[in-house]
């Protein structure tokens, strides 16, 4: 139980700048995660000490040519985005052009990047033929952010299209949810051999597509011929996580398999529901039926995931640290291959989702 009357996500944003003064040692998809939650506080609270953080986590990477300490394009790794998407905030409160160049920088990886058949980015150059859903939020977040930024139709109508094209394979539409990985040629140890999928519905790969797809629609414009079918993935999704929702009011790693021994309760997966679930209400995506489902979700991540240490500071714990498909041989997508991974206390990846949920939820509140 934490106590005292200063919100809880501000006692956790503030524990974490304190366990964690900066975030510029490297250029990570989780620092990217953080502090993008970070940003979202800043804005609500209009606190620069928020801010600060970011400027501070970002501005010793990026030269005055805006190069990107630590950053290969060819690496064509679509995680390597993620942290950009505060170069936009950045360039607008500095005007410091360094910052603008570095997201063109960023921006020119999808020239080139490796694709699929059908168009969708390889979420790394290595997996071949494979799309995950975890690339929506981080890459396509930013591609589609950038295409509003500086009027890139190309980036937003791309972006729109493999969002589309993700949930037309990996979306099964009878209970609205995707598994985390298709494989085109149907060939990889975790894909089932006739529909190229894999198996499980992994709680925070979810997540990220549910953020990702929400801001995306978000950037595009309201006549936008792909928005109406985007909007319609994100409804059928969002039913999808509530008919699975825990009744703590959060949500499992594996998600529809919440009965099954060997599975717990995930602190970034709820956390980016429960964001998912808020804006949605408050953006008119979602019907006011859907508030109270939002509510509790974040009462919940209160409950189950936020504790407070003898010194005072605020933690989250169960987050899981690592998922996914492939590269290592348990990996092959079954309900085991998941729940077997390990959670960590304050995690970046839960971390920065709380906050963003947070923020969402104290929006949704005001409205």
């Amino acid at each position: 139980m934490v106590k005292g009357e200063m919100p809880v996500y501000i006692r956790l944003a503030d524990s974490t700048i304190k366990r964690f003064p900066d975030l510029s040692d490297k250029w990570d998809h989780e620092y990217g995660v953080v502090l993008k939650g970070m940003e979202d506080l800043w804005k609500l609270t209009n606190n620069n000490k928020y801010f600060g953080y970011i400027k501070n986590s970002i501005s010793p990477n990026i030269s005055e040519d805006g190069e990107i300490k630590g950053y290969v394009l060819d690496t064509y790794e679509v995680d390597n985005i993620n942290t950009g998407r505060v170069l936009f905030s950045l360039y607008h409160e500095t005007g410091e052009e360094r910052y603008k160049k570095a997201a063109y920088k960023l921006r020119s990886q999808f020239d080139t990047h490796p694709r699929t058949s059908f168009g969708n980015f390889l979420h790394k150059k290595a997996f071949k033929d494979i799309i995950f859903i975890d690339s929506v939020y981080m890459g396509l977040t930013f591609y589609a952010q950038f295409g509003k930024e500086f009027g890139d139709e190309e980036a937003l109508d791309d972006a729109a299209n493999q969002i589309i094209n993700a949930a037309n394979f990996n979306q099964n539409k009878e209970t609205g949810l995707l598994v985390q990985g298709y494989n085109e040629t149907k060939t990889e140890f975790w894909a089932d051999p006739e529909t190229g999928l894999s198996s499980s519905c992994w709680g925070r790969g979810l997540g990220w597509y549910s953020v990702g797809l929400l801001e995306v629609i978000e950037y595009l414009p309201e006549l936008h011929p792909k928005r109406a079918r985007l909007i319609e993935i994100f409804q059928s999704l969002m039913k999808g996580v509530v008919d699975v929702q825990d009744e703590t009011g959060v949500w499992w790693q594996v998600l529809d398999k919440g009965h099954l021994e060997g599975n717990y309760l995930e602190a970034s997966a709820s956390s980016m529901f429960t964001y998912s679930l808020a804006k949605g209400v408050r953006l008119g995506f979602l019907d006011e039926s859907y508030k109270d489902k939002a509510l509790k979700a974040y009462d919940g991540l209160v409950e189950q995931f936020i504790e407070e240490d003898p010194d005072g500071e605020v933690h989250l714990v169960g987050t899981c640290k690592s998922g996914g498909l492939g590269v290592k041989d348990y990996r092959d997508g079954s309900f085991e291959s998941y729940v077997c991974e390990e959670t960590g206390v304050d995690d970046h990846k839960g971390v920065g989702a709380f906050l963003m949920a947070a923020v969402q939820v104290e929006l949704l509140k005001g409205s």
